[in-house]
């Protein structure tokens, strides 16, 4: 008899990072590329979480708490939560993999969008558990009706990425209400927020509201990757009620977060001056990306984030190749079931200026 993997992975298809910049470097034989690919901070790490860093390396020696109690606390004072309403992993990507293990069985359902975050579908996969697609509404945003209609006895899981990745599109607060007053109690709805930061609209929800009423089948997930610029260590934090979070705690690694890690967040969350400057920052290039598109007569979906979703239509894949060999690194998004788009993380201004140069250049021939 030889080994068997067990039979969820046979589903998975593994999902693929955006290129890193020395393997493009590699590949091509070319040098100063850039990378727009992955909706990292561009302006690098939070002053204050770097300092921190720093200063947790003499202690490397030293296994970290298994708890991340200090920083489970700081979290929980920042966003005025219990410490037993707070957990945390190594990235958001971590939670997901441990709520997916507290929560899925065999032949259990989990929903999400067709167009949103890949590591559902995986993990998803992983506990032999069945996926369910929805495509978009009008717009590149989610649809939650459709979603709703989807729910039936065997979903435990609901996945609404809030701003959605890779479209950059939000759900409103009045669109969120009616869709869990139709989510049933069994079925837990995880508001994933990784840019919620960034968001500019008055009609998101505060999403952590429910959490602090006591509903228990909403779990709210943040990560220190984007605005904070830590995407390097891996560090992401939830909220739910404590009960909903208890399972998470039973199969979590007995480090999962490390040292160096819990000293980066701790300090980040009081680097107020650097978040409010990224911010900045990225609205305007959000805004310069958008006039570009607008000049260039293509296609894209106003975004709450970090990144712009693109449509250049048929030829999106060899565009994205093309642009490799000018030297940018963009997402291609034919695994989100959008073949025709690019997403597009925004950069300092001189990189902005060099995509859309490197993209008229490639479209031109």
């Amino acid at each position: 008899m030889s080994l068997r993997p067990q039979r969820g992975l046979d589903s998975i298809k593994p999902y693929v990072p955006g290129k890193p910049i020395g393997e493009v470097e590699r590949e091509l034989g070319i040098h100063d590329v850039i990378k727009l690919a992955s909706n990292e901070n561009p302006l690098g790490v939070s002053p204050k979480a770097l300092a921190a860093m720093r200063g947790a390396l003499d202690a490397a020696n030293i296994y970290p708490d298994g708890a991340s109690y200090d920083l489970r606390t700081a979290i929980a004072q920042r966003f005025d939560f219990s410490l037993d309403d707070v957990a945390v992993g190594n990235g958001a990507d971590d939670l997901i993999l441990e709520l997916s293990m507290a929560y899925l069985d065999d032949g259990d359902e989990v929903i999400a969008s067709r167009s949103s975050f890949p590591i559902y579908d995986i993990y998803t996969s992983a506990m032999r558990a069945k996926m369910v697609k929805v495509a978009l509404g009008p717009g590149y945003r989610l649809d939650l009706e459709a979603m709703a209609r989807a729910i039936n006895e065997r979903t435990r899981i609901v996945y609404v990425c809030n701003p959605n990745n890779p479209t950059g599109t939000i759900v409103s607060a009045s669109e969120l209400a009616r869709f869990l007053k139709k989510v049933p109690d069994r079925a837990l709805v995880v508001l994933d927020e990784a840019y919620a930061e960034m968001v500019d609209s008055s009609e998101f929800p505060d999403s952590l509201g429910y959490v602090r009423e006591g509903r228990r089948n909403v779990l709210v997930l943040r990560t220190f990757s984007k605005v904070y610029g830590l995407a390097g260590i891996r560090l992401g934090y939830g909220f739910a009620h404590r009960e909903t979070l208890a399972p998470l705690f039973k199969v979590k690694p007995a480090f999962t977060v490390n040292s160096v890690a819990q000293a980066a967040g701790i300090a980040a969350l009081g680097d107020v001056e650097f978040v409010r400057f990224t911010v900045s920052e990225n609205q305007k290039g959000r805004e310069f990306l958008y006039g570009e598109f607008r000049r260039l007569n293509l296609e894209f979906a106003e975004s709450h984030t970090n990144f712009v979703l693109v449509r250049i239509g048929p030829e999106a894949a060899v565009v994205q190749q093309r642009l490799l060999r000018e030297g940018v690194i963009v997402r291609p998004c034919a695994g989100y079931d959008l073949p025709e788009c690019l997403r597009v993380s925004i950069g300092t201004p001189p990189q902005n200026e060099r995509f859309v140069a490197a993209l008229e250049n490639v479209l031109r021939r």
